[in-house]
């Protein structure tokens, strides 16, 4: 793997298809190996574009806008960070050769949109998951809960992240709301919401996957310890890592991850949500990108996801090794602002063994993830109560 100097005539650029914190720090891994990387997203000053050597705003569901913008940077690789995004113009620039999607156009069209990827775990790999049905009207979505699906169920949009649109639907006369939140609150309104069954599991990981190139150029798939997490609203709150359970969860889980992730193809890091029950395991979702929940590894690994997920991309090699337990706690804006101030992080950081991370986004929302805690300890529950802590002495006011 040859890498230029960026901003010379030899770089090798980068460009990333959303900005946010996820992306913040996968451009500053990037720039660690001299990557000229250019930062896109659909408002002014998103995280990502703090650190990266130039941004751009643009409509990114805008397929002529997204075509426009590649034909001027020319980048050597495109990293779509977020699910809505004009994936037909990746998929055009990819046939056109020149550019590499990261991992691969039709693997962005798959996992934008929960149809294409629970199709194919479930139908063609035969992937255990849960009993699900598409909707394209409410009497379509009537029809498959008292059919079958049952109660209680979660509606969502086909196209969203981060919970966006989700409800969980305990009676009858919930079911409409539902319908109404996943159709108005998904990234892009694909016409059809996915009804999935409850299943009865003990808790929920997320497996991160790597497929990075070895010594001799042959791709291979490695797994990083599994991290546990809570959400609330289908949005992540608090992940640590390693998550406890039996070795045949484990060896269930990779055997899954290792299904999907081949058949997507391309290389980088993979987010895998999995739901585990005893040895059982099911499929949820997966991500072709560095996850949320994943940034504990921040504290947890030698290489973190971002710096794997870089190196993956680069064809350099890739070690999923944990060096200490930890956890993650979210910083929520907990108010509707701009310019917003932050109190605490003296306090904060003398809680043994923590960091904080602060994304300096624009603009807080009262449940929009303004930083994240992490630490460190003996063990996971030590370290999910300084993580826990740390994130609590935050405190995000009005200018």
């Amino acid at each position: 793997m040859k890498l230029g100097t960026a901003l010379s005539n030899s770089a090798t650029k980068a460009l990333l298809l959303g900005s946010g914190e996820l992306g913040k720090e996968l451009a500053i891994c990037l720039q660690r190996y001299g990557v000229e990387v250019i930062a896109v997203d659909r408002y002014a000053n998103a995280p990502a574009q703090h650190v990266a050597h130039r941004s751009h705003v643009i409509d990114m569901t805008d397929t002529v806008a997204v075509k426009q913008l590649i034909a001027q940077e020319q980048p050597d690789f495109i990293i779509p960070e977020i699910e809505a995004i004009a994936t037909q113009a990746l998929v055009d620039i990819e046939a056109e050769g020149g550019c590499t999607v990261v991992p691969n156009a039709r693997a962005i069209q798959l996992t934008m949109n929960r149809e294409g990827i629970r199709t194919l775990a479930a139908e063609q790999l035969k992937i255990p998951t849960s009993a699900y049905a598409f909707a394209q009207s409410f009497d379509e979505l009537q029809a498959a809960v008292d059919s079958g699906i049952g109660y209680p169920c979660f509606i969502k949009p086909t196209m969203s992240s981060s919970g966006k649109g989700q409800s969980m639907v305990k009676s009858a006369d919930q079911l409409k709301a539902a319908w109404d939140t996943a159709k108005s609150s998904g990234r892009v309104d694909t016409g059809k919401v996915i009804v999935e069954a409850k299943i009865d599991f003990d808790f929920e990981i997320t497996l991160l996957t790597v497929r990075a190139k070895n010594a001799h150029g042959d791709i291979e798939t490695h797994f990083c310890a599994p991290i546990g997490h809570v959400q609330e609203n289908g949005d992540y709150r608090e992940s640590w890592q390693p998550q406890a359970m039996s070795a045949g969860a484990i060896e269930a889980s990779q055997d899954i991850a290792h299904k999907i992730t081949a058949e997507i193809g391309g290389l980088g890091l993979f987010g895998v949500e999995l739901f585990i029950k005893g040895d059982s395991v099911w499929f949820s979702e997966v991500s072709p990108r560095p996850h949320d929940t994943g940034m504990v590894t921040m504290a947890t690994q030698r290489q973190n996801e971002f710096e794997l997920h870089a190196r993956a991309i680069l064809g350099l090699p890739v070690n999923t090794a944990m060096h200490s337990e930890g956890a993650s706690a979210v910083i929520l804006g907990g108010l509707n602002a701009r310019g917003v101030v932050y109190e605490g992080l003296d306090k904060a950081l003398a809680v043994a063994d923590s960091e904080i991370r602060l994304f300096g986004k624009p603009e807080a929302f009262t449940h929009r993830r303004m930083g994240v805690a992490l630490a460190t300890a003996e063990n996971v529950d030590v370290a999910r109560s300084r993580a826990a802590k740390a994130a609590g002495m935050i405190v995000i006011k009005p200018d």
